[in-house]
């Protein structure tokens, strides 16, 4: 049976997290909660960053990226998670479930280069400042931006190509609340030994390296902040990178979990929670970590709130105006 006769008549099962009915209700608050404030949050810092003129540096730039790229991120998982655990259909087509692995995959290699980039921005602007201004000008930061997005969707082609030259025939069930590279070789009838092989091969050079440029980026920016003199001046030096440091531990650390390991140590539970944290927790916690660590963004968004409320002040005075004028 080849894997496209099989294809045209069946469809894929997500497993989901849970089949009691009261802790998926909890599971869909909760988690609900975590989208919304992804959605928002995001949002929010991408329409300050490009409303403010004083935020149109290429660390808000990419800050901006990564913002965007968390929308997308919880987007491709989160709805067809909830869809389940509201009692919706757990059945995804398969080119359903290969345009999610797809798009999973390419908004994963994406933050990659994304924070290694970001991570190098940060090293440039505290070990090199007289030359930041060369270094990260805006027609190369353009050039980066646009370079990652393409790297990280080319990448994903490849998975996702040989993921779905597989023949899918051992069952429907797929033991995740997503499509993904691990819990999908586990329902293929033949050997997977070049997957498992590209998927250490071709996604461990490209997060592994990511992962090297911002070690590196950041040993560097350490060192460097330590040979300042000022208690005030390494404080504010820290202050600028702490924030993306904090999410490049997270992420890096739950990617490596999941795909850097023998598929032989694969746990059902075990990756359902990490999974979770890095596909539902960390998209909704990158703006509030970010937010609350940087000043400039915490000023820009409490000038923007300020302005609305005086506009709307000012749209109330009018109005009652008008009624006392003509009522």
């Amino acid at each position: 049976m080849t894997w496209w006769n099989w294809t045209s008549d069946a469809d894929f099962i997500l497993a989901g997290l849970s089949s009691d009915e009261r802790i998926q209700t909890f599971m869909f608050v909760i988690f609900l909660l975590f989208y919304l404030i992804s959605l928002c949050g995001n949002f929010t810092i991408i329409v300050t960053i490009w409303s403010e003129h004083k935020l149109h540096t290429p660390m808000y730039f990419f800050l901006g990226n990564l913002s965007f790229l968390d929308i997308c991120y919880s987007s491709v998982t989160v709805p067809k998670l909830l869809l389940g655990l509201a009692g919706g259909s757990s059945e995804i087509s398969y080119r359903g479930c290969m345009a999610q692995l797809y798009f999973y995959v390419s908004c994963c290699s994406t933050e990659c280069l994304l924070l290694s980039i970001m991570g190098f921005d940060r090293y440039v602007a505290i070990c090199d400042p007289m030359h930041y201004t060369i270094i990260m000008n805006k027609p190369k930061c353009l050039q980066l931006a646009v370079g990652l997005w393409l790297v990280g969707f080319t990448t994903s082609v490849i998975h996702t190509t040989f993921t779905a030259r597989l023949p899918y025939c051992n069952s429907h069930r797929i033991s995740h609340f997503f499509c993904d590279i691990p819990p999908m070789l586990e329902l293929a009838c033949s050997d997977t030994f070049l997957n498992k092989i590209l998927i250490l091969t071709a996604g461990g050079f490209l997060g592994l390296s990511s992962f090297l440029l911002t070690l590196v980026s950041y040993i560097q920016i350490i060192l460097t902040i330590l040979k300042i003199q000022s208690n005030i001046g390494r404080r504010r030096a820290f202050s600028t990178c702490a924030s993306h440091l904090m999410v490049v531990i997270i992420f890096f650390g739950s990617i490596s979990f999941m795909y850097m390991r023998p598929t032989s140590s694969y746990s059902l539970k075990q990756d359902q929670l990490v999974s979770l944290l890095y596909a539902v927790v960390t998209p909704a916690l990158n703006p509030i970590i970010y937010t609350l660590r940087n000043k400039e963004v915490k000023f820009a968004l409490k000038k923007k709130i300020n302005q609305r409320l005086n506009s709307t002040y000012l749209w109330k005075h009018y109005i009652l105006a008008f009624f006392k004028e003509f009522g």
